[in-house]
């Protein structure tokens, strides 16, 4: 043809091929996205055939991790990041510290360098939020208090590898590979501290600006935009600005396009037609997600799997085992339950987007050799099909550790003060009270209006932050995860009038209302859901009353239309 159509070739060849072989995973039960790797691989230049090209794959996935981190923004504030902020930023660092010591050290049994050991470390100790995203919104856990964790975590990751991505250019020569100027060139480096000390002044001014200026500006702008009442328009403004300021914050600020996407979501989330911004960029945001997989199976090596087995195994071995062994116990360590440890560390195990800059990176730099960038893409190919099966694990695993109480024992947080109700709580508050499962943006509602009306209540909270804040606040409550029979116990549900689990977690809801009317068979209970199949189950087990988020939204403004068109009849009538 007279003109070049690689782009639209690529995408063609891209959905096309990741809508079969996605359609055929899900009909073998795999996910989906299993599917769309082996269409990457199918359409990649390591299999005969057609060939996509791969520099306009990688630049698309890199849209779509944009697009998904701005979804993130979207839904994550700066309020949630801050109440996970003291287990998701000591584990995140210890993390990548320990994932790092493990990748260096097999390395160094392979005989590399130093350099090329810690850029292979640090590839796999950085999971991908595109992937973890995936896995969360599946089990509609994102909004959780353990899927809130999970983000910030790697939110902490994305930021540590930005700094490393800066750092490493200037150190490489130190480490045995060739330095790069800040212009590109070889052989300059310059010095470490200034360097430093460039890398963080240019992300505190991109941050500054964003909570400053940008909190105000861009929410004014989407405004203006909403006003001309034209669709298009505001999709167009909602991509323009999750596109637009990723790259200016590469441009100019050497922030990634991920984190600057991320930071974008949450400026605009401070307007109210956030939700409205996210339902408009959904569609987009799949597609370029799935164009994101394909282009990690593209870069995929099958000879590596004949090559390098045992080596591949390793690999494996320290990203699926290794990380989330140590996510897991600095989890427990930070004295949060056992089951935020497993999601967490489910959640962990894969590696993607930013493992595979960090590789190319350390070739680029002559650090790593060719094989490693083999090792890390088959690793994050092999570890994200693996990491729905990694999930589903979780739930026997905590099923297995509730029924062994003893070994749950050695898990439990040891001496946690926060997990007993204080001695000074008076007696009469403990006798027919509430007990409020959840203090989010629902339960701290219903705590409100139990609080103005003088009933006595008690709060079961996973987040050991809040549950300090409350008892500061002179509010009784206990932290840990209300599916533990010792959490209701301690307080006192033998003797509460009334039940409200006001969590969106609801995995371990049958439990708690088992635990509850085995020990207070009069109890009366009142449930949140948001999945007409788990409200339909709730009511067949008889689990009392049922509220979902959408009908009482239906209903109350139903009943506030219908109140007003009364009284207007009533007026005309006069």
């Amino acid at each position: 043809m007279p003109h070049n159509i690689s782009l639209i070739t690529t995408i063609a060849a891209a959905l096309g091929a990741g809508l079969l072989f996605g359609y055929l995973a899900t009909r073998l039960r795999l996910p989906a996205l299993v599917g769309y790797l082996a269409a990457g691989i199918i359409i990649g230049p390591a299999t005969p055939g057609f060939v996509a090209d791969t520099a306009l794959a990688s630049q698309l996935a890199e849209i779509g991790v944009m697009l998904m981190m701005f979804g993130v923004g979207l839904h994550f504030s700066l309020d949630d990041l801050w109440a996970v902020r003291k287990v998701a930023l000591p584990g995140a660092v210890l993390q990548i510290a320990v994932a790092t010591a493990l990748g260096m050290g097999l390395a160094h049994y392979w005989g590399w360098s130093i350099g090329g050991g810690l850029v292979f470390g640090l590839a796999l100790s950085v999971a991908s939020t595109v992937v973890l995203l995936r896995a969360l919104e599946e089990r509609g856990i994102l909004d959780s208090f353990n899927g809130r964790i999970a983000v910030g975590w790697l939110v902490v990751e994305d930021l540590v590898t930005v700094l490393v991505l800066v750092l490493l250019p200037a150190l490489a020569g130190s480490l045995g590979g060739e330095a790069i100027d800040a212009h590109g060139g070889h052989g300059g480096g310059g010095d470490l501290w200034t360097t430093l000390a460039v890398t963080l002044g240019q992300v505190t001014a991109f941050i500054v600006l964003m909570l400053v200026v940008g909190r105000k500006l861009f929410p004014w702008i989407l405004w203006q935009v909403a006003r001309t009442n034209s669709r298009e328009l505001f999709t167009l403004c909602v991509i323009a600005a999750a596109v637009g300021i990723a790259y200016a914050s590469t441009h100019y600020f050497g922030v990634s396009f991920a984190l600057g996407a991320f930071f974008a979501g949450m400026v605009l989330r401070e307007s109210a037609l956030a939700h409205r911004a996210a339902e408009e960029s959904l569609p987009l945001r799949d597609a370029f997600a799935v164009l994101f997989f394909v282009s990690v199976g593209m870069l995929f090596e099958p000879s590596i799997l004949i090559e390098q087995p045992l080596k591949l195994l390793a690999v494996v071995a320290i990203i699926v085992v290794g990380k989330s062994m140590a996510a897991f116990l600095l989890v427990l360590v930070l004295r949060y339950p056992a089951k935020t440890a497993l999601m967490v560390s489910a959640s962990l195990a894969q590696i993607g987007e930013f493992s595979f800059i960090l590789a190319a990176l350390g070739l680029s730099l002559k650090l790593m050799p060719v094989e490693g960038q083999s090792l890390i893409l088959a690793g994050a190919i092999i570890s994200i099909a693996l990491n729905p099966v990694v999930f589903r694990l979780t739930k026997p695993l905590e099923r297995w550790l509730g029924n062994n109480t003893a070994l749950a024992a050695k898990f439990d947080r040891p001496a946690d003060p926060l997990a007993e109700l204080p001695t000074t709580v008076p007696h009469e508050h403990l006798r027919g009270q509430v007990v409020l499962v959840g203090y989010g943006r629902v339960g701290c509602r219903i705590a409100a209006a139990l609080k103005e009306k003088g009933i006595s209540f008690v709060v079961a909270e996973q987040n050991r932050e809040v549950v300090d804040q409350l008892r500061k606040d002179g509010v009784h409550a206990v932290a840990g995860n209300a599916g533990e029979p010792a959490v209701l116990i301690q307080a006192h549900i033998a003797h509460a009038s009334m039940l409200v689990i006001a969590t969106p977690d609801t995995f371990h809801v049958r439990t708690m209302i088992e635990t509850a009317r085995a020990l207070n068979p009069n109890i009366k209970t009142v449930v949140r859901t948001h999945s007409d199949e788990e409200a339909d189950l709730l009511r067949n087990e008889r689990a009392g009353e049922i509220f979902m988020g959408e009908q009482e939204l239906a209903k109350g403004m139903t009943t506030y239309v219908l109140d007003s068109l009364s009284k207007s009849d009533k007026g005309h009538a006069q």
